[in-house]
């Protein structure tokens, strides 16, 4: 085929993926040999598909841009304008979205436990390994490795945005703008909480613990226990935080997100005790 010579620029929220001779304009021109799909030339800058959005082409010719796939064929002298993927950004079933974590980001695999969000983490999982969950399980897969987002074989992927876990959480939470259900899942393994009553586990409490609680959650699946310790002010405190964004994000995406105390929409306060 002809060789073809295009232009193609990127929303500013890509311009982080774009190597440092564009990201000042945020733009690139480049030549193709004519065979090649726009979602591979925009990858071949750096910027994974998970993270794009609208895809718009112009050609000298045409009045205006029209709207193209992934898959299309730039032509000789086109403008493709990559927009950023939409926030909050539609998930397909199952809904809430659910997630699988890389190995380096198991402090936010616990704050999104910790606000009710199904999440599978292991510190010890391969690339392919997380990729095969990700597929098998639909889940979206989480990380801030771009070279994993950039692998064809991935159903769903995200870049996770910031260096702390509490900000990590809250680009989560502004992306996808899940349904939140806190304390109602294990941060140590993601099983669900049921209450359970003191006299039940009395025996397996240290005697400090057995005076001072009451209120009780076992993990349905690893039968940790969990009650409001020492910690229970700061993971609240986290809820909190996590709950308004989550509702900020729903004010721009309604049908997207819902906010909930807990099972039923009732306050189950009986957080866990782990320092998340």
């Amino acid at each position: 085929m002809t060789p073809a010579h295009i232009r193609l620029r990127f929303d500013d929220g890509l311009r982080f993926f774009l190597a440092a001779r564009h990201r000042g304009s945020g733009a690139a021109s480049l030549s193709h040999d004519g065979t090649s799909t726009l979602g591979h030339v925009v990858q071949s800058l750096g910027v994974p598909l998970t993270e794009v959005g609208e895809l718009t082409v112009r050609g000298p010719g045409d009045a205006a841009a029209r709207r193209v796939s992934p898959s299309y064929r730039p032509r000789d002298e086109e403008v493709a304008d990559v927009a950023a993927a939409a926030r909050p950004q539609p998930v397909p079933a199952p809904t809430p979205p659910r997630f699988v974590l890389d190995v380096h980001l198991g402090a936010l695999a616990r704050r999104l436990r910790l606000v009710g969000l199904d999440t599978a983490y292991g510190n010890d999982s391969s690339d392919d390994a997380l990729l095969a969950q990700a597929n098998a399980e639909r889940r979206v897969l989480l990380t801030q490795d771009r070279g994993l987002l950039l692998r064809r074989a991935l159903w769903l992927g995200a870049y996770v945005r910031g260096a702390r876990p509490d900000d990590q959480l809250l680009d989560v939470l502004d992306r996808f703008a899940p349904a939140l259900e806190p304390w109602t899942r294990c941060m140590a393994c993601n099983g669900t909480l049921a209450p359970v009553a003191k006299a039940e586990i009395a025996a397996l409490l240290r005697p400090g613990t057995r005076r001072t609680y009451e209120t009780f959650m076992r993990c349905r699946s690893c039968s940790r226990l969990f009650w409001r310790g020492a910690h229970s002010d700061r993971l609240e405190s986290l809820v909190t935080t996590a709950q308004e964004a989550a509702r900020e994000a729903a004010r721009a995406g309604p049908e997207q997100a819902a906010v909930s105390d807990g099972p039923g929409g009732t306050d189950t306060r009986a957080g866990p005790r782990l320092e998340p």
